[in-house]
């Protein structure tokens, strides 16, 4: 995706939030997010707790990140959900359309470690390429939580995250966040707004999505052409 297409309007809303409130239809006939603007989560929930991980920008920018105009995240949104959520992903299966990643290991992704140097952060081949962890059994998912790399400002393409309980992901499929607005990697067109990775990560509403398996995609980012993932965090009720 091309990100230098993207609207100035569109891009501004990406300081609040990452998601939508509505559902919609995306190209594909799969559920998808609809306009951006994360709302306040679950009616009744308390604040959604996240430990972050240090702040720990290095270096210039990516070439041709600044050129977008993408306002930085200043502190973790506020958010609720139930109150009895737990981290449904802490310590699951992790498996990937990389089989054998570049550098790290997938177990990363659920290991708890947010931190984005080395030895904490998975690389993938270029493309459009998948993370997917197992929840072990189906799961109301109201909040997830990813980061990619982070110690750098760079924005990663075409950034999709699905639920199912399909591990195929052939049926069942709910988008729940899509910001591939060109469908350049043919999983329906998206409606979020790109971000600026930052170590507060890309908060998502789950919307009470019964799932077990979460699938998150990208396709390379503006800093080179490879997949980076440290971790994703799924907030839900175990059912």
């Amino acid at each position: 995706m091309k990100l230098s297409a993207i609207t100035t309007a569109a891009i501004a809303l990406t300081c609040l939030g990452l998601t939508s409130c509505d559902k919609g239809t995306s190209d594909s006939g799969e559920t998808t997010s609809g306009s951006s603007g994360l709302g306040s989560g679950y009616l009744g929930g308390i604040q959604l707790q996240v430990d972050l991980p240090d702040p720990m920008i290095e270096g210039t920018p990516a070439p041709g990140t600044m050129d977008l105009d993408l306002p930085i995240l200043m502190s973790f949104p506020e958010f609720l959900v139930p109150e009895d959520s737990v981290i449904l992903s802490a310590g699951k299966p992790v498996t990937s359309s990389d089989s054998d990643p570049i550098i790290g290991e997938l177990s990363y992704l659920t290991d708890g470690d947010k931190e984005s140097g080395e030895g904490y952060f998975v690389e993938l081949m270029p493309g459009t390429q998948w993370v997917q962890v197992d929840l072990e059994q189906s799961a109301e998912i109201y909040a997830l939580v990813l980061w990619h790399f982070h110690s750098q400002e760079r924005v990663y393409h075409d950034v999709i995250i699905q639920a199912s309980n399909d591990p195929e992901f052939k049926s069942g499929v709910t988008t729940l966040f899509n910001n591939d607005y060109d469908n350049s990697s043919q999983l329906g067109k998206g409606h979020d707004s790109a971000y600026m990775e930052s170590h507060y990560g890309l908060l998502v509403d789950g919307k009470g999505t019964e799932a077990r398996y979460i699938r998150c995609y990208s396709n390379g980012n503006t800093a080179n052409e490879m997949n980076h993932y440290i971790e994703l965090e799924v907030h839900g009720l175990s059912k």
